[in-house]
């Protein structure tokens, strides 16, 4: 599976402390949580796509492709190889004699409109000042969402208002000139901070998480120092500010109402659809809020009941299964879709994209480092052509149909797990 994107060649090395700009690190799924040699380019073994460290892996910008255990007994230590992370394909360096390309983006990448004329927005995902400088660089629409769940001062000590106007201005300024939207902390069982020690209910994949959280301590007193650190840097930004994990329009009026006591009206408050409940009910939320997001990752993990850190689910998580699609068509039925948008790796996966058009969204946030990319994708889509993808997919019989409508694989052809589709093929293209 094509992962991050961009070119790399060098000698294949299972030895992470060897990892230079001279090798391809070939590194099973449970260690790159503690990666710290930065390779020419990575593969992971195993591991579920969807897992909050490699979406992490991803804001390095090391070109990466997923590959699973058997496919990487393919590999051997010492041998050269050509890794192309937009494709998925692994084959040996002597087939790649032209050397490394990097994908690059063009002037507003990220202000992009389809072959017939209309305009979609590509903007970018982050974790920290990094990948807000990256989002500029590669000329993002907007940074549309920063993951504060991953900003803690060091020593696990409790974030206060000081610690995130240093941490959310840094981000600002790094990102300047493009608007800046943040989501509120986001804690779940899997996504826990140091500093919040043993909390009771944050267990199981539907337990306690995001503004579930809001009124129990200390969570309670970061939020706030959050949206009082926010409502001081609003006055030299431009933010937005997201509700995570919001159920209902009942549940969204609750926290807007409680977070307009530190958040200024010039500062828009959206919530972060994750629950097909939420989804269902994106006509309402619209009705109430300044925007809204949806989160397609959590979305698809409470769709289809499948852990999305655990990887023996992973293929559970079926990117191209019609029904996921369906989902879409019935939520934004009477809805302005073009104000909604979406994050997630969802639209980042190869032959996405062009049906998540033609369902009418317009407003997408990704990885930085795939904004260029992505761009490419929308100038060679017709929407009207894209529209009727969409409803073919939609209407299909299974994911394999959708795949074999958007060219992946021949009659019959049944990957083992649908997220290698259109994946890694050794040496073949």
């Amino acid at each position: 599976m094509p992962f991050v994107p961009g070119e790399a060649a060098g000698q294949i090395t299972y030895d992470p402390a060897e990892a230079s700009d001279s090798h391809i690190l070939v590194l099973p799924y449970a260690d790159t949580f503690s990666l710290e040699q930065i390779p020419a380019g990575l593969v992971v073994l195993g591991g579920a796509p969807l897992a909050h460290p490699l979406i992490q892996l991803q804001q390095l910008g090391v070109p990466t492709v997923l590959l699973n255990e058997a496919e990487g007994d393919a590999l051997c230590g010492g041998d050269s190889f050509h890794l192309d992370g937009t494709s998925g394909v692994l084959s040996p360096a002597t087939l790649h004699s032209e050397g490394v390309r990097v994908a690059r983006g063009g002037r507003h990448a990220g202000r992009v409109r389809t072959r017939d004329g209309v305009p979609v927005h590509l903007r970018a995902t982050v974790t920290g000042e990094m990948g807000a400088r990256t989002a500029r660089e590669v000329q993002a629409d907007a940074v549309g969402l920063v993951h504060s769940e991953y900003l803690t001062p060091a020593l696990a000590r409790m974030p206060d208002q000081a610690y995130y106007e240093k941490a959310f201005g840094a981000i600002c300024q790094a990102a300047d000139p493009l608007p800046v939207t943040i989501r509120l902390l986001d804690i779940s069982v899997d996504k826990k901070p140091a500093w919040l020690g043993n909390l009771s209910g944050l267990t199981g994949l539907l337990g306690l998480q995001g503004s579930r959280l809001y009124d129990i301590p200390p969570v309670k007193n970061v939020v706030e120092s959050q949206a009082a650190a926010l409502a001081t840097l609003a006055r030299h930004h431009d933010l937005r500010v997201v509700i995570p994990f919001v159920n209902s329009p009942e549940e969204y009026r609750h926290w807007r109402n409680r977070l307009r006591r530190w958040l200024p009206p010039v500062i828009p408050l959206g919530p972060m659809v994750e629950t097909p409940a939420a989804a269902l009910s994106l006509h309402q939320l619209e009705e109430v809020s300044d925007f809204v997001s949806i989160g397609t990752n959590d979305l698809m993990q409470c769709f289809f009941g499948a852990d999305r850190d655990i990887p023996q689910v992973a293929g559970h998580l079926d990117p191209y299964a019609p029904s996921l699609y369906r989902l879409f068509r019935v939520a934004t039925r009477d809805v302005n879709v073009t104000r909604v948008q979406l994050c997630g790796l969802l639209q980042q996966l190869p032959g996405v994209l062009p049906i998540l058009i033609g369902l009418g969204f317009r407003r997408f946030s990704v990885s930085p480092r795939l904004v260029p990319l992505l761009s490419e994708v929308v100038t060679e889509t017709d929407s009207r052509k894209a529209y009727e993808l969409a409803q073919r997919a939609c209407e299909a019989r299974d994911s394999q149909a959708v795949r074999q409508l958007l060219g992946f694989g021949q009659t019959g052809e049944q990957p083992t797990v649908p997220w290698q589709v259109g994946g890694v093929r050794l040496g073949l293209r």
